[in-house]
């Protein structure tokens, strides 16, 4: 049969939507063209999460709903964690559903969609400990800021996690495809790119770790920014923490998941490392980095939470003062070790501390942001600003979102381009986003910087 139009539909992380870039890279380079939507596709995909028990029963609903907006002879897939967690079982969840195909299985989705369309339901979700998609197709386009993965799978089996049963155990990739990746990707327009991992800090490729890893990308030509997530503080090394100091093109932004400020919480979600050790990391950065923004992921109502170890990550919180969070409920994740545990705080009460959580990094939040204001910031533009045109868009090397204003009147006169870095003042600020003006006399401040 020949190829034909695919659409393919993102749920989840970052890792996800780096992989559904791969598959279509992967598809394009059998023939296949890619469709803006499922109405006039041949094939459609779903890339699938089941980090939450939220994320995986919206997906399931999605690809029910898909059914009934793709043409009555497409066929539909699902790919990614779900896929994997679930296999042949989806086919009985999911009504009209052709094909299944897990995290390690992703090259062999040419030949899966050929039989889906030639009437054969297909499954392929058996484990490739070796597969690392060393051989996937050059990207044949990029944005501004873009992301490339430099390891697969997770050796931590935090006790909530479903992702090590689901994506493997931890292979790194070879440096030197990372790397030729970077390069065709800055070549492709790339500026700002985003190094991603399950946790990156254990990155090894015969030797090489992450901070190695990072001084060679550093070199590359035509890269503004390198920035890098999910950093285990289990291993974050001094050696890193140096990286992040030293190199000029990594961003000054660690994101270091803490989860919960209770030691006894910690060790019952298996994160190895104690109150203490978190804080001393926090230290090291912020004595090694001071303006560095540090990022978190929080987890409310883990089972045996207690009320008091509650309050433990709510002054963890006041004490580090995180630039950002992503915070979410406990949700039980068939597999995983804490799914024997006894699910004891209410879902009333995790909603409740929740909720908590959110106001306190609010407060938090806006309270950093506004100390910014007249403060100088360099922002990668990307563009003019979705709600005022008349403005530009961009980021501070923190990572944090600038609404930019122009020196011009219409988007004519845009100066600096996207993907020119713009020096600028901060004039007001939220939780949200930073307002700026161009700085006097300097609105470009460079051109796209040289290697090493």
């Amino acid at each position: 049969m020949s190829p034909c139009r695919v659409y393919i539909e993102t749920y989840g992380c970052q890792m996800n939507e780096y992989d559904s870039s791969m598959i279509a890279s992967m598809l394009t380079g059998a023939g296949y063209t890619l469709a803006t939507g499922p109405e006039g596709a041949d094939v459609v995909i779903v890339n699938t999460c089941s980090v939450r028990e939220r994320a995986e029963v919206r997906v399931l609903g999605r690809l029910r709903h898909l059914r009934g907006l793709a043409p009555p002879d497409a066929v539909i897939g699902a790919v990614g964690c779900v896929a994997q967690r679930m296999g042949e079982d989806l086919f009985a969840s999911v009504r009209g559903l052709d094909f299944v195909v897990g995290t390690d299985r992703y090259a062999l989705l040419p030949d899966v969609i050929e039989r889906a369309r030639s009437g054969n339901a297909t499954a392929e979700i058996e484990v490739d400990p070796d597969e690392n998609y060393a051989s996937r197709t050059t990207p044949s386009s990029a944005g501004l800021r873009d992301f490339v993965s430099v390891m697969r799978g997770c050796n931590n089996f935090c006790s909530y996690c479903i992702v090590p049963y689901v994506r493997g155990r931890e292979r790194s990739l070879p440096a030197d495809l990372v790397i030729g990746e970077v390069r065709a990707l800055v070549d492709l327009g790339m500026r700002d790119v985003t190094l991603l991992g399950q946790n990156v800090n254990s990155y090894d490729d015969n030797g090489l770790d992450f901070a190695g890893l990072l001084e060679r990308i550093d070199c590359v030509g035509g890269l503004e920014r390198i920035r890098f997530a999910t950093s285990h503080p289990k291993d974050l090394s001094p050696r890193l923490i140096r990286a992040v100091a030293d190199l000029d093109k990594v961003c000054e932004h660690v994101h270091l998941p803490v989860q919960s400020g209770s030691n006894d919480v910690l060790g019952r979600m298996n994160r190895r490392y104690t109150r203490e050790h978190y804080m001393d990391l926090i230290a090291m950065l912020r004595d090694a980095v001071p303006d560095a923004a540090i990022t978190t992921d929080i987890i409310a109502g883990f089972p045996g939470e207690a009320h008091g170890q509650f309050e433990e990550t709510l002054s963890l919180m006041r004490e580090v003062r995180f630039d950002s969070a992503f915070m979410f409920r406990y949700s039980v994740r068939e597999g995983t070790r804490a799914a024997e545990f006894d699910d004891d705080v209410p879902e009333h009460e995790k909603i409740r501390r929740l909720e908590e959580i959110i106001a306190l990094q609010q407060s938090i939040t806006t309270e950093i942001n506004t100390g910014l204001v007249g403060s100088s910031v360099e922002v990668l533009v990307e563009g003019p600003s979705q709600r005022d045109p008349s403005r530009l868009f961009g980021r501070t090397r923190t990572g944090k979102a600038v609404v930019l204003t122009r020196a011009g009147r219409s988007t004519d006169d845009l100066e600096p381009p996207p993907g020119r870095l713009a020096g600028a003042v901060v004039t007001e600020a939220s939780a949200w986003t930073l307002h700026a003006r161009l700085r006097a006399g300097e609105k470009d401040l460079a051109g796209p910087s040289v290697g090493c």
